[in-house]
């Protein structure tokens, strides 16, 4: 066991006491994460019994969820700044790192065999390409003839952190993007882009549309052995969505070099790193209403950092590195009741 996976331990035993009684934990957010967190959910049910119920509402309603507190956490795929986690009496954190993926429905072309790069995705979301055989799509797939059909951009129409890190990414590889649609949950879409809701939505109206281009978490790829493209990074490699493209991104990251993590991942260094990769966080109240809520919903999350390394993979996920879930850890622990005392939980 690592040095940091003992000093998990120690931090969780000095404020632990067991609760008797099992209690259900209620989250809403991300529709990307789903497959995490129901996962873990399962996993965590059979392992101690207790309820985790998730309601993939989309990153935007997660939030919303939350500062309302009809929910015991919210679930985003961006993290809340921290002004507006201490405005709102917030805690953050991270539970795992993927990537965001484009992906496409064109006959002939299996899973990696189209490239694509940063400024063509933007054009072709904002409408400048309009069909495959374009020529900058053809300059960067010699190998093959690209079909002259014309293309069917779709994208998300609810609130999206998936849809906030693929913008996120466009904008810092192109001025014409960043300029006329930016960065956001919620994009005005051109009329040229067909939009559905949720991730689930996306990849069913991309099945069903021939010759048309998506994206989507890549928990979903897995699952769905969606036709991904490769992207063109930063250090000009056409690279696939892989772990270790996702640990690349990270490790070029200040969530490695200096313990943080309010960073966007996307377009990083390092001649594997995939140019979307995206963390995915958790909020909660820093100070508990109910604290039998809270502390199931830290139990829950601790568990799953202990024990949910594999589930995550298998989910497309990549796990926290030990130092992060050790600062994650120690944030958990300055959850206090409304009088101001930390509450006291362990992990079963």
């Amino acid at each position: 066991m690592s040095l940091y996976r003992n000093l998990l331990l120690v931090i969780l035993a000095l404020c632990a006491v067991s609760s008797a009684n099992a209690t259900d934990v209620n989250g809403a957010g991300s529709s990307a994460a789903k497959p995490l967190y129901t996962s873990w959910a399962q996993a965590y049910h059979q392992a101690v019994a207790d309820n985790v119920a998730y309601d993939p509402v989309g990153s935007s309603g997660g939030l919303k969820k939350i500062k309302e507190r009809s929910v015991d956490f919210g679930a985003s795929d961006v993290a809340m700044s921290r002004a507006d986690a201490a405005k709102e009496n917030l805690i953050c954190f991270p539970t795992s790192v993927s990537g965001v993926v484009p992906f496409v429905n064109l006959h002939g072309f299996k899973p990696g065999q189209i490239n694509l790069n940063g400024p063509v995705l933007a054009d072709i979301y904002s409408g400048k390409i309009k069909r495959w055989n374009d020529p900058a799509i053809v300059a960067l797939n010699r190998e093959r003839a690209m079909p002259g059909d014309a293309i069917v951009p779709i994208a998300r129409q609810d609130g999206s952190g998936t849809t906030y890190n693929f913008t996120d990414y466009l904008s810092k590889v192109s001025q014409s993007w960043r300029d006329s649609f930016g960065t956001n949950f919620l994009i005005p879409w051109p009329a040229s882009v067909v939009q559905a809701k949720g991730s689930g939505g996306v990849v069913e109206a991309v099945v069903k549309t021939p010759n048309s281009i998506g994206y989507v978490d890549y928990s979903y790829v897995l699952e769905k052995n969606l036709a991904y493209t490769k992207l063109q990074n930063r250090g000009g490699q056409f690279v696939e969505p892989t772990f270790d493209a996702f640990t690349s991104a990270l490790t070029n990251s200040d969530w490695k070099t200096q313990g943080t993590f309010d960073e966007m991942l996307t377009d990083k260094s390092g001649v594997e790193s995939w140019p979307i990769t995206a963390g995915t966080f958790v909020i909660i109240p820093k100070v508990a209403n109910d604290p039998d809520k809270t502390i199931a919903t830290l139990k829950f999350f601790s568990w799953a950092f202990m024990n949910g390394d594999n589930i995550a993979r298998k989910v497309g996920s990549v796990r926290l590195t030990d130092s992060l879930q050790a600062k994650v850890y120690s944030l958990l622990t300055t959850v206090t009741d409304k009088n101001g005392k930390p509450l006291k939980w362990t992990i079963y």
